[in-house]
């Protein structure tokens, strides 16, 4: 059974806006990341997990108990929001410390727990130090411990780096996955950003429109994404309309194979359209599916090269080709073989 299910949540708003039949559900210990555009409801259906806002239908069940109405402050859930809100007149003891003094423990439990959260998030040393004096990514850290100090059954952090710079952002994409698996917390978490998604969740529910359209391992979601629109959100741009013709497709750069297809799961006088991973492309034409086409731009990515190429038709495809080939620069024509295994077609929408 998993820690938390959420059945057919639904809230709707004056606007017209509604949270439509929300239904997953979270294991003891994952990270369930739910990714999607900005105003998708991805905040909505994290404060009414939190209970501050209550459904207007559905379920929300921790151990199989119904907690719909069950108020915020008695949930035993941490909520860590991305401005942080640490109270800048507390060190980093204090700011940790505040919420275990609310509970009314001891001195020496607050104690130990707080040494406990620093030293998960890699602040031990730091219990004294003026917040006001820490970098972003350190006060980053310190909301997190103040958020896992009090042992929260779920965790729920909402655009979590998303006051980072650069730089900060891709250390701690490496480092609170360690953090939340040696805290051995349930955690869900916000995220507009796929990147960051893939990298923190052990699964992933991408939303649209108040909707959940599509779960999964942050790999089948990005290899079998359900619709072009999970694709071009995920940043796979190269789609082209195209028409079944037997066990191939026919589109404007030419008919291709497609691996897997099998026609009789598609309707012959469906609209479908071929996702060609940037991944498929293989220099020269002496494998399957041949593009000719010309290079538009060449950029180096340090493992990979960005290749951008026009076909006759117009289209734009782009590919990451490996630095060990000396490609053709912009203007040149091009030859590429594309991989029937990494093309593969979609429903509209």
């Amino acid at each position: 059974m998993p820690l938390l299910e959420v059945c057919c949540l639904c809230k709707s708003y004056p606007d017209g806006w509604a949270l439509q039949d929300a239904s997953f559900g979270v294991q003891t210990s994952e990270t369930l990341c739910l990714l999607g555009p900005s105003g998708c409801g991805k905040t909505t259906l994290l404060r009414l997990l939190a209970g501050l806002e209550r459904p207007d239908k559905g379920r929300v069940l921790l151990d199989g108990k119904d907690i719909t109405s069950v108020p915020s402050h008695l949930r035993g859930f941490g909520l860590m929001f991305q401005e942080y809100a640490l109270f800048p007149h507390k060190d980093v003891f204090g700011n940790v410390a505040f919420g275990l003094r609310m509970q009314g423990m001891s001195r020496d439990a607050i104690t130990s727990r707080v040494d406990s959260a620093l030293r998960l998030v890699g602040l031990i040393g730091f219990e004294h130090r003026d917040v006001n004096q820490l970098s972003g990514g350190e006060r980053q850290r310190v909301a997190l411990a103040r958020s896992l100090a009090p042992q929260p059954r779920l965790l729920m952090l909402d655009e979590p780096l998303g006051a980072l710079d650069r730089a900060l952002r891709e250390r701690l994409m490496d480092d609170l996955p360690h953090i939340l698996r040696r805290a051995g917390v349930t955690t869900i978490t916000v995220t507009h950003d796929q990147e960051e998604a893939f990298a923190l969740g052990d699964r992933v529910a991408l939303m649209r429109d108040g909707r959940i359209v599509q779960t999964g391992t942050p790999e089948e979601v990005y290899r079998r994404p359900a619709s072009a629109w999970s694709a071009q959100f995920l940043g796979l741009t190269n789609l082209l309309d195209a028409s079944l013709v037997g066990q191939q497709v026919q589109t404007v750069v030419g008919t291709l194979q497609v691996a897997g297809m099998l026609s009789s799961a598609w309707d012959s006088k469906a609209t479908v359209q071929v996702l060609i991973r940037p991944e498929a492309a293989r220099l020269g034409d002496s494998g399957p599916n041949v593009l000719r086409a010309t290079v538009t731009e060449r950029s180096f990515r340090g493992e990979y090269y960005r290749l951008d190429v026009r076909h006759a038709s117009g289209v734009q495809l782009s590919f990451n080709l490996p630095t060990r080939f000396d490609l053709p620069a912009p203007g040149e024509s091009i030859s590429l073989s594309l991989d029937p295994q990494a093309l593969m077609l979609l429903a509209l929408g």
